[in-house]
Parts: C-alpha cells; sequence; structure tokens
C-alpha cells in the first residue's frame, strides 16, 4: 500500500508543511506524521478527507506510487483524470519514459502506422517504437510524432513528420483547426477537423 509515502509525496509536491496539511484535515500534526511514517494507519473517513483534499481517487492514494509517475502523468491526474475515477471513459495511453523519469517522443513511421491502431494501449508494442527527447517541449504535456502520407494537407507535404501533443479532453479541441486523428475507418490521419468524440493529437507549437 502506497497511502503512506504518497500524502508525503504529494504535501511535498504542493510545498505545504505537515502542519498546513493537518490544519486542512482538522487533525494533529502528530497524527499525520505518523501516517506518513507508516506508524498508524488510516481509517476509511482519512481515506476519504485526504482523496477530497488531494483530489485523488482512495485507489490511487493507495494502489499508485505516484512518485514513479511522469510529470505529465502527474499533471494529467491533478486535472483530473484519475484511472480509478474515470473507469472506461479515460483513454489509456501507452508510454515510455527515460532513465530519469522524462516522457519520451515516440516515433510512429508510415510502417508502422497498422499496428499502431491496435497497439496504442499496448505498453509491449509503444516500448517497441524508436524514440527521442526534445528538451525544448513541456514536462506537463505528451508528445507523440507520426508520419503523414498523402497530399490533403499541403503545402506540407507527403511522409512528413509531425510532432504533435496528446488531447485527453475532447472539450479542448478547436474548430478548423488540423489534428493527427486515430480513427476506426481511415486510420491515422492528419486533418482540419470539427469538435467530434475522436483520440487525437494536436501539433506541438
Amino acid at each position: 500500500m502506497f497511502f503512506h509515502s504518497n500524502i508525503k509525496f504529494l504535501r511535498k509536491r504542493k510545498k505545504r508543511t505537515q502542519d498546513d496539511i493537518a490544519l486542512k484535515l482538522d487533525m494533529k500534526r502528530s497524527t499525520l506524521s505518523g501516517y506518513e511514517n507508516e506508524i498508524a494507519q488510516p481509517n476509511i473517513p482519512v481515506l476519504i478527507a485526504f482523496s477530497d483534499y488531494f483530489k485523488i481517487s482512495i485507489d490511487t492514494l493507495i494502489k499508485i506510487d505516484l512518485s514513479q509517475l511522469s510529470e505529465f502523468q502527474m499533471v494529467e491526474l491533478e486535472n483530473g483524470f484519475d484511472v480509478f475515477i474515470k473507469g472506461n471513459k479515460l483513454r489509456v495511453l501507452a508510454t515510455t519514459v527515460d532513465s530519469e523519469n522524462n516522457e519520451n517522443i515516440e516515433l510512429v513511421p508510415e510502417k508502422a502506422k497498422a499496428g499502431y491502431m491496435r497497439g496504442f494501449a499496448d505498453p509491449d508494442f509503444i516500448k517497441e517504437l524508436p524514440k527521442f527527447q526534445m528538451p525544448f517541449l513541456s514536462k506537463e504535456k505528451k508528445y507523440r510524432t507520426f508520419q503523414i502520407s498523402g497530399d490533403s494537407m499541403l503545402p506540407i507535404p507527403d511522409k512528413s513528420w509531425i510532432t504533435a501533443e496528446f488531447v485527453q479532453d475532447w472539450e479542448f479541441v478547436k474548430d478548423n483547426e488540423a489534428y493527427i486523428i486515430l480513427t476506426l475507418d481511415d486510420g491515422i490521419v492528419f486533418k482540419v477537423v470539427e469538435n467530434t468524440n475522436l483520440m487525437i493529437w494536436q501539433p506541438a507549437k
């Protein structure tokens, strides 16, 4: 169970002291210290209180070692994209990280597109893709590079490489802007779209 290490990790991430959190949760600082140091075990009301405060599900607080998540994954979690809350409404995206736990940018060449449509959520498939880093891009976002085909988006030529940002929430999709879209019927396409219920990537800016 990761509850003890997670609440300490989240407290430090928010730059809060034990006194700050204890005051907010109406408990003694020594009690909070006991939870963080795994001396005391939380009961259900305590778990609910921490879940409400950090806005992270109880299942996540208990089952996931948050310190092992990348910055992108933590930001997504803090923005409400919690798999234990969303369940099957959350689109699962397999990803890879480097030795310092930074998100890689995976490369999806033309020849890998068919496999990608089946394997975008499969860690074993994703880890076999070529990968690289662009240090100037935000660590709080997830990027992937796709090779596009066709000439429907001229002046961008056929076989160009487009590095795009993963769009988790469809409400952020803007009408009449270009996106890389994963479709059921046409595979991976690069199009100007209107807001629809698709898995899409927005070209990095």
